[in-house]
């Protein structure tokens, strides 16, 4: 059938294969249309690296690095590139489920409330002494220059730090 097409439709064919990306298609879907419009083009896959720069060039831009470090590192042929990119994108749309799923349960947790009526803050706002005290000061001359006499005078006098409030 292809040999009966007009010379325009084979041409314009041709100007679609070059300007091919995946978007929003699947692998599979992107795989596809690069097989079928490129018997239009073969003048520009004259080897079998010229096909993977190729069909490396129009993937999505999550699959795009990974694809081209190993067409470059490794002996890929085109049949090798398709796998390796449909395994990327099956992983990384695993991961991305993966953390959206663990971030609606995080949410989730958030709306729960908390036990212990201060919602866990009584650290910060509190003059008790002990371990939390002693982590909290620690942590905050980690952060800064180092606590000066003035802010643990404060806390030693049970008036919270004003930095911690909230």
């Amino acid at each position: 059938m292809d040999h009966f097409l007009p010379t325009e439709t084979k041409v314009a064919r041709a100007a679609e294969f070059e300007s091919l990306k995946q978007g929003s298609m699947n692998m599979w879907e992107y795989y596809m249309e690069f097989v079928c419009l490129s018997k239009y083009a073969i003048h520009m896959l004259p080897t079998m690296e010229a096909r993977v720069r190729r069909f490396v060039q129009g993937l999505s831009p999550w699959v795009i690095n990974e694809a081209s470090i190993a067409a470059l590192n490794y002996d890929m042929n085109y049949g090798k590139m398709v796998a390796f990119a449909q395994a990327i994108e099956t992983l990384k749309l695993k991961n991305r489920m993966e953390r959206q799923s663990s971030s609606k349960a995080r949410s989730v947790g958030n709306f729960g409330g908390s036990s212990g009526g201060s919602g866990g803050r009584s650290v910060f706002r509190g003059a008790s002494s002990g371990p939390s005290q002693s982590f909290a000061q620690s942590s905050m001359g980690a952060q800064s220059s180092g606590p000066s006499q003035g802010n643990m005078g404060t806390h030693q006098q049970g008036r919270p730090d004003r930095r911690f409030q909230q």
